[in-house]
């Protein structure tokens, strides 16, 4: 059973300044909720009580967010505020959230090496704080558990992408090329390929399944592309060991580490709300007006 789950959120978010100089990109609020709440929110939903969250020293506020503020609920429940009091007591009740740092950028690989304690040689999931993801039917990471539960190994969530688009992402080889499956064994993987050189337009999107043997790779892993330990590099030394699978999520995905991913996240979510869709759908109709 996994129980844990690992969030990176270290990186300055470089393509969000000046916001990101000094508030973490994690915390950009879709409507009235933080990035990085969604995702944990995705984990809980998956059946993940215990968390790490990989910061820097500049993103106490990321901490402030899942630890109880006793002076905030006192307020809340003096002025009989049950419904906010309830808002932000609900997660901090149910999961146990942890902290580490990552003192140096060297890349995602270094970023997951620093949660080797925590993991405590269990199996564990690795949600990436860029990717907000909403299933169809379930949570994106519990269909990577359900697929972990039947085909024991590394299980590497993807999506499929444009040609355009294959340089940008980790890409995986598939065994059987003709596999049509949402579930595919793999021969491989390559970090940011160029489109001659990738095997496939399945990307690695974000959400991952590792097993502790990754850690005794990344340890020895030498600096790939960008100067950085690539944690896509560890995962194919692995594939000697441990057998490796894609599974193509069902869902929608947000990329928010890009302005476009923000703001269709922020309408998308708002159209999905009750309290907000027809005032969405409202000041759409009124700008299109004017386009």
């Amino acid at each position: 059973m996994i129980k844990k789950a690992v969030i990176p959120a270290a990186g300055f978010g470089t393509r969000f300044l000046p916001f990101s100089k000094s508030t973490p990109k994690e915390m950009l609020p879709i409507i009235d909720r933080p990035t990085i709440e969604y995702i944990v929110r995705e984990a809980y939903e998956s059946g993940i009580t215990e968390f790490l969250i990989i910061i820097n020293t500049t993103k106490e506020s990321i901490k402030t967010h899942f630890n109880h503020n006793l002076d905030l609920e006192k307020f809340l429940k003096e002025k009989n505020k049950l419904e906010e009091l309830e808002l932000i007591t609900e997660l901090p009740n149910k999961i146990k959230v942890s902290f580490t740092y990552q003192y140096e950028q060297l890349g995602l690989g270094h970023a997951v090496l620093c949660a080797k304690e925590f993991v405590n040689n269990e199996p564990f999931v690795l949600l990436l704080g860029d990717d907000v993801y909403v299933g169809n039917k379930k949570p994106a990471t519990l269909q990577l558990i359900e697929a972990f539960n039947e085909n024991e190994g590394t299980i590497l969530g993807t999506l499929k992408v444009r040609d355009s688009d294959v340089s940008k992402y980790g890409i995986c080889e598939p065994l059987d090329k003709n596999d049509s499956k949402r579930l595919i064994k793999l021969k491989s993987v390559i970090e940011k390929p160029s489109l001659d050189k990738a095997p496939s337009n399945l990307a690695i999107g974000g959400r991952y399944i590792l097993m502790p043997s990754i850690f005794k790779y990344l340890e020895t892993q030498e600096k790939g592309k960008g100067g950085e330990i690539q944690l896509t590099d560890s995962i194919l030394r692995s594939m000697a060991e441990t057998p490796c699978y894609s599974y193509e999520i069902d869902g929608r995905r947000y990329d928010l580490g890009s302005k476009r991913g923000f703001l269709e996240a922020t309408v998308d979510f708002a159209l999905d709300r009750s309290d907000l869709s027809n005032d969405m759908k409202e000041i759409i109709k009124d700008r299109y007006k004017n386009i």
